[in-house]
Formats: structure tokens, C-alpha cells, sequence
């Protein structure tokens, strides 16, 4: 079942009022949940630099851990969310993520209370760092599979049977709300970490995943009590039927022959292949209408244009203060939250298929400063052009995972939708820790042209894949009609006003 257009006279007669309490509720369960992930994301690598001052290995290795573990168990998550109940899915997502943290942030104190373990108790100090590290993928697998139940299930089935701008709106609030978390909870950290100590921010975070659990589970239980919708859609989806795989009855078919055993066997053998759940989530991701837009958006995570790590230590190995950097990066992030208030209005005026066009190729425009930043001798120059470009690209960039994210919600069958939504995860993990590959093979700072120029080829790439994705369902990219009607229009302007000037 998927999300179609409402009728001419649907579309224009009365809808229900939908309860704003219930989708506050919701943003702010959410929030929540976010602000101690992006705490943790922002913490983990100061963290593990502390821990080993004189080797980013530590931070490298966590970075390949957790981004390995969504891009393999992604698709896995996605079925399990399917599977489950809406409580137990809820129930096992805060309980996990922040019970993950907890541990994480007890380790990691103990590894900063006692920074000599590394030389005095070798076990110990690679037993703490196994904990921190299997800790934090656990913690971002079950960030996954709630993000997966918010973003691709319950704002979708909330948003079913009212006006079709509550679905945009709703998909805006809630990417405003992971920005803002992305932008203020790496500030609050880092007053704690200035002002007081590394272990008083593990411990900070710690505290709040014990507290928060609680209030970010009333929240989001208030908002699905409140909401018929979403009681009825986890009625049937508790409903759901076994798997016809699992119902076939396993007795000899009557045509049995002996000289077909080896060919049935062959057959059975993969089918069971095809039946894994890794293998069939993705054989049911590329089966998608959506699938080109979704690798389009994937591609994006093949990049090192973003104030990440990689960037970050380039700019200041370049003599850009820190501060500059910060700044930059708070602008960045401004203009993210921009995108969210732009999203609903051009996608209001442009359909969600033309807004997600339009914003990939802004985004892959404003990227060409940070090519030519290159050929500029300036050293602060340069700088100046990589970090404006990077910026400004935010407009376009997060248009365009509004845009994506719609269209997997309208066209993606309800059956599909977490499964697909796992399997996409599971890909941009994968590219974003294809990335990191690349920076450690090209790890020189005077070599980071070569890995933009990389990342301006996948953002390329990203964006002729969603051109091709537009052409195939609208059969055209421009109204040149209406371009040569405008002309015309302009031309007969001009004309009148030249004779009235000379009249």
C-alpha cells in the first residue's frame, strides 16, 4: 500500500483536526533521544584521543566498529522492527540506547580515572575498550531501529487520513529537531569538558541516559495512546500472518522422483540463501521504484565535504584557528535547520520529485567552491572557499534527504517500509565507512584535494542518478514549452515598453 495524492474533491473538503499535543509529545521524546546520541557522537572521539593521546587508532577503530555494525546488521534491524510490536520495539530501543550508553560512559570513566592501565594492566585496559566500543555500536543499532519506528512508521501512520502538508511538516520537524541536537549538544559537551573535566562529561552523559529513559518513554507512549492510528496499524501488525516459507508443509510432493533429488536440493539451497534475512532485505530494497533516489542519497555519505573529522583536522593542520572552524560549523548547521523551513514551502509549490531535483544539483553548485578552493595559492583563501562551499551545500543537502525520505514514505509499500528503511541505513553506513577507508589510505593533509575531488564525483554521481530516477516517471526535466512561452511573454514586453517610451 502506498501513500497516493488525495482527489481534487478530497483533497478540498474539510479534514479532521489532528491534535497537536500528540505530535509534541513526539518531538520532544525524540529530542531527547537524540541530544544524548549526538552527545555521545561528539564526545566519543575526544574521548578516545584522551585515552591514547599520541594515536587517532582508538577514534579509527570505533568509527569502523559502529559504522560496520549498522551497515551489517541494518537490514536485520529493519525486519525486526517489522516483526514486532510497536511497544516492544519501543520499549527495547530506549532500553537498549541507553543502557549502551550508560555502560559506555562507565568505561570510559574508568579508562580516564586510570590512564596507566594501558602499561600496568594490559587485559583490563583492552577489556574496557572492547566494552566502549561494542557499547557504542549496540547504542547505535538501537538509535537505528527508533529511528526507523519515528521517521518510516509512526509519523507516517499519524499523518494517514489528514491533509497531505502534515506528512512534510512532520518530516521537517522532526530533521529540525535531529539538526538542532546536532548543532547544541556538541556545545553543551564541550562548556562540560572546557569548564570541568572529560570525566565529568561521561559521567554527565550517563546520568542523563538514566533519567531520560524514563520521561522519553512517558512521551512517547502519551503520543501513541492519544492516536487511534497508530493503536489499529500495531493491532495488525501483530496480526500479520506467518511467512508462507514457514507454513509449507514439508511432506514428499507426489511427483517425487529420485533423479530430481539433486536438482531439488540444488533449488531448496537457494532458496534458503535467498530466504536469509540479510538477503532477502536487500533483494526487497532493490526492488523498490524508489531504489535510485535511495542510492542517490547513500551516495552522499561517500564524502569527506562536512565539518567531520577528516575535514576538520585538515583545516586546522592548514593554521585555521578553532575557533574559525566552530563557527563555520555552527553556520553549517544553521543553514541545515534553513532547509527544514525551506523543504515544506518549494516542496508545496514543486511537488516533493522536482524539490528533491532542484536541491541536488544547489547542493552539487555550491560543492564547486570547494573544487576550485584547489587552484587557490592563499592558504586562508582556500580555507574560506571549503568551508563557505561546504555550508552553503547544507541547503540543498538536507532539501534533498527530505525529499528522499517522502518519497520512500509515499511509494514504499507499508509491508516493505521498515525492512527498506534498515536496508538504507545499512547503505549509507557502508559508503560513510568507505570514506574513512579512503582517508586512511590518502591520510597526507596535502593530499585532501584528491579525496574532495572524490567526493564531488559521488555527489556528482548522486545526482545524475536522481535525474535519471525524474526523467523515467515524469518523461521529461524541463518544461521547454513554458521556457519558450516566458521568452515570448518577455520578448512582447520589451517591446511594449520600447514603444511606449518613444510614443
Amino acid at each position: 500500500m502506498t501513500r497516493e495524492p488525495l482527489p481534487d474533491h478530497e483533497a478540498s473538503s474539510p479534514q479532521p483536526s489532528f491534535p497537536s499535543h500528540l505530535t509534541n509529545y513526539l518531538y520532544l521524546g525524540y529530542f531527547l533521544a537524540r541530544w544524548g546520541t549526538r552527545m555521545w557522537d561528539f564526545s566519543v572521539a575526544l574521548y578516545m584521543i584522551n585515552i591514547w593521546p599520541d594515536s587517532l587508532l582508538l577514534a579509527a577503530v570505533y568509527g569502523v566498529v559502529e559504522n560496520a555494525s549498522t551497515a551489517l546488521f541494518g537490514p536485520i534491524i529493519g525486519k525486526w522492527v517489522d516483526k514486532l510490536s510497536y511497544i516492544k520495539v519501543l520499549r527495547l530501543w530506549l532500553v537498549t540506547q541507553n543502557f549502551s550508553f550508560i555502560a559506555a560512559g562507565g568505561t570510559v570513566l574508568g579508562l580516564l580515572a586510570y590512564p596507566d592501565l594501558k602499561s600496568t594492566s594490559v587485559e583490563t585496559f583492552v577489556l574496557l575498550v572492547l566494552v566502549t566500543n561494542v557499547s557504542g555500536a549496540v547504542g547505535v543499532l538501537s538509535t537505528l531501529a527508533g529511528t526507523i519506528l519515528i521517521e518510516r512508521e509512526w509519523v507516517v501512520v499519524m499523518s494517514e487520513g489528514q491533509a497531505p502538508k502534515l506528512l512534510t511538516q512532520m518530516n521537517s520537524v522532526i530533521r529540525r529537531i535531529d539538526l538542532i541536537c546536532k548543532l547544541f549538544a556538541p556545545v553543551v559537551s564541550g562548556f562540560i569538558i572546557s569548564f570541568g573535566s572529560l570525566k565529568a562529561s561521561a559521567m554527565t552523559l550517563a546520568v542523563f541516559s538514566t533519567i531520560s529513559v524514563w520521561l522519553e518513554y512517558w512521551l512517547f507512549m502519551s503520543a501513541y495512546k492519544g492516536s487511534p492510528a497508530l493503536a489499529e496499524r500495531n493491532r495488525q501488525r501483530t496480526q500479520k500472518p506467518f511467512p508462507a516459507e514457514l507454513t509449507e508443509s514439508s511432506s514428499v510432493p507426489d511427483d517425487y522422483h529420485p533423479a530430481n533429488a539433486e536438482k531439488s536440493q540444488k533449488r531448496s539451497l537457494g532458496e534458503k540463501i535467498a530466504n536469509l534475512p540479510l538477503v532477502s532485505a536487500w533483494r526487497v530494497y532493490f526492488e523498490q521504484e524508489v531504489v535510485l533516489p535511495g542510492i542517490a542519497l547513500a551516495l552522499l555519505y561517500f564524502t569527506v565535504l562536512s565539518f567531520g573529522s577528516l575535514m576538520t583536522a585538515t583545516l586546522e593542520w592548514e593554521g585555521i584557528p578553532a575557533f574559525v572552524i566552530g563557527i563555520a560549523r555552527g553556520i553549517s548547521a544553521t543553514i541545515g535547520v534553513a532547509a527544514t523551513l525551506v523543504y515544506p514551502v518549494l516542496q508545496s509549490r514543486i511537488s516533493t520529485i522536482r524539490t528533491g531535483l532542484w536541491s541536488s544539483w544547489s547542493q552539487w553548485t555550491f560543492l564547486l567552491l570547494c573544487v576550485g578552493s584547489k587552484w587557490v595559492r592563499n592558504n586562508i583563501v582556500a580555507a574560506s572557499m571549503l568551508m563557505g562551499g561546504v555550508a552553503a551545500s547544507r541547503l540543498g543537502l538536507w532539501m534533498f534527504d527530505l525529499a528522499v525520505i517522502q518519497q520512500m514514505q509515499d511509494k514504499v509499500p507499508e509491508s516493505d517500509r521498515c525492512v527498506v528503511g534498515g536496508a538504507q541505513s545499512s547503505l549509507q553506513s557502508l559508503l560513510y565507512m568507505m570514506a574513512y577507508g579512503m582517508g586512511i589510505i590518502i591520510s597526507n593533509p596535502k593530499d585532501f584535494w584528491q579525496l574532495i575531488l572524490l567526493s564531488f564525483l559521488s555527489v556528482t554521481l548522486s545526482a545524475s542518478l536522481y535525474t535519471l530516477h525524474v526523467y523515467r516517471v515524469r518523461k521529461h526535466l524541463i518544461h521547454f514549452e513554458k521556457l519558450i512561452l516566458l521568452g515570448s511573454w518577455s520578448i512582447i514586453w520589451s517591446s511594449d515598453a520600447h514603444q511606449s517610451q518613444t510614443a
